[in-house]
């Protein structure tokens, strides 16, 4: 892609919206307690970023969202994260920042690569690989930090509390959200690009 068109007024326009999105989203309400388990509608402007500008900048709006999240962390507003931060700030940092970002990249380097063969296929994976992404990296994080899972999990299994006890209901709902409306918006935009480019 040239410079020119990389930083064309309409590209950066659409990522500035989708940033704002990942952030009002993240830090106002994208995010639905349900007892330990967060719903996270963030994703979606993450999987149309990737969709529409490609793995940098769906990478980018995921290292935005992991940013907020580390903050909303910091100021105790998450509560499963209070006692792992409490105990494993390095681990809590990483896992909160490379997650998102790494579902994002992930995401845009799929439909990249799956477009040219079948483009609604390309939407529907890039936007379920987020949501597997991004749960297996706080599976990975939440190993890291046993110790301060442990507490949490009381007499349980570690991996299974995190497993069932964190995971389970937490990713099929957000597997499902992705899969139902990014498709949805992406197809939106499409036709609303269209016809600004008729005119």
């Amino acid at each position: 892609m040239k410079r020119k068109d990389f930083f064309s007024a309409k590209r950066v326009t659409g990522i500035a919206v989708l940033l704002a999105l990942v952030i009002v989203l993240q830090a106002f309400g994208g995010t639905i307690a349900i007892g330990a388990v967060q719903l996270n509608f963030t994703l979606i402007p993450i999987v149309l970023g990737a969709v529409l500008f490609g793995p940098l900048i769906g990478a980018f709006l995921g290292f935005a969202c992991g940013v907020v999240v580390l903050v909303q962390v910091i100021m105790g507003m998450v509560p499963f994260y209070v006692l792992i931060w409490t105990n494993d700030p390095v681990v809590t940092t990483l896992t909160c920042i490379v997650k998102t970002t790494a579902a994002g990249f992930v995401s845009g380097l799929l439909f990249k690569w799956l477009s040219k063969k079948n483009g609604l296929a390309a939407v529907f994976v890039a936007s379920g690989i987020v949501p597997v992404v991004n749960t297996l990296l706080f599976i990975v994080g939440c190993l890291f930090m046993t110790d301060s899972v442990y507490v949490m999990a009381g007499e349980q299994n570690v991996l299974a509390f995190i497993l069932v006890g964190i995971v389970t209901f937490n990713f099929f709902i957000e597997f499902a959200i992705n899969l139902i409306v990014a498709p949805a918006l992406h197809r939106v935009i499409g036709i609303v690009d269209k016809q600004f480019t008729r005119k």
